[in-house]
């Protein structure tokens, strides 16, 4: 009994856990600083993925509250740039480099094996400058070309929801790499259907802020993308990686920006 009573007293309870898998989600996908004393682990962050999308809504608040702030003594467009660098910043360019290396090793590669030793490269190549170039201009004339009222609030919409699909793919795709034997495989194990009803619950939350038409055209062409993606790795490399994950990410942020402007030129 005394046992029993002391294995009890020594795991944590429901909230502590929760906090602690937010704040090693923090730690992994931000600059944000956070307590050392995390009990930090493989498996504690494939379990953190349920706030993926939660820590989106954290970049994309801090993006939208320096473009706020910057709209009231700046062009828009500076104002735009500022908030894009903002975000850049917060996450220290952690999906930025996954598109960059997926633009390398995807456009480079002709093999597997070949496709995953150029992501693993540090440096970055013709197709990777050339992709996250195109990327960032696409996303800062974009948004410049929304009405500015919006922006705030279409960033953060973004910033949640393009983090839900890298947590699609995750649960259902392959996660591969150079060594198929190693133990430790970060971001490469679902969790449970809990932390993937929770990480939509989280990217999802802005669109209750939008019409209707926002999500029914989001959210359809978002899965759409994401399947094609997803479909393309596979057949590449027969999975994901974190670089896929990241380029993901980036890929479908940009898709949120580009259907708020047309449904705004449209209707």
């Amino acid at each position: 009994m005394k046992n029993q009573l002391e294995n009890y007293a020594s795991k944590p309870s429901f909230i502590p856990r929760q906090w602690q898998l937010f704040l090693i989600a923090l730690s992994f996908y931000t600059r944000i600083p956070v307590r050392k004393e995390l009990d930090y682990s493989a498996e504690n962050l494939n379990k953190s993925t349920r706030f993926f999308p939660f820590i989106g809504l954290i970049v994309g608040g801090i993006g939208a509250l320096v473009f706020w702030g910057a709209s009231f003594i700046l062009p828009l467009v500076v104002a735009v740039i500022l908030s894009t660098a903002a975000t850049i910043f917060t996450t220290g360019a952690f999906h930025e480099d996954g598109f960059a290396d997926f633009c390398d090793g995807f456009g480079g590669g002709y093999t597997k094996e070949r496709i995953i030793t150029i992501m693993k490269d540090s440096r970055i190549g013709t197709y990777g400058a050339s992709g996250l170039l195109l990327i960032l201009l696409i996303k800062i004339f974009t948004l410049f070309s929304i009405d500015a009222q919006q922006i705030p609030l279409t960033i953060l919409a973004a910033h949640g929801l393009s983090r839900v699909m890298p947590v699609l793919v995750i649960f259902t795709t392959r996660y591969v790499r150079d060594d198929e034997t190693s133990k430790i495989k970060p971001i490469g194990k679902k969790g449970s259907i809990a932390d993937l009803i929770s990480a939509i619950i989280f990217g999802s939350v802005m669109l209750l802020f939008f019409p209707w038409i926002y999500a029914a055209a989001i959210v359809p062409t978002m899965l759409i993308i994401t399947f094609l993606f997803r479909k393309y790795i596979s057949r590449k490399i027969g999975g994901y990686t974190g670089d896929c994950l990241g380029a993901l990410q980036q890929i479908t942020e940009l898709c949120v920006y580009l259907i708020f402007l047309i449904i705004i030129n449209t209707y």
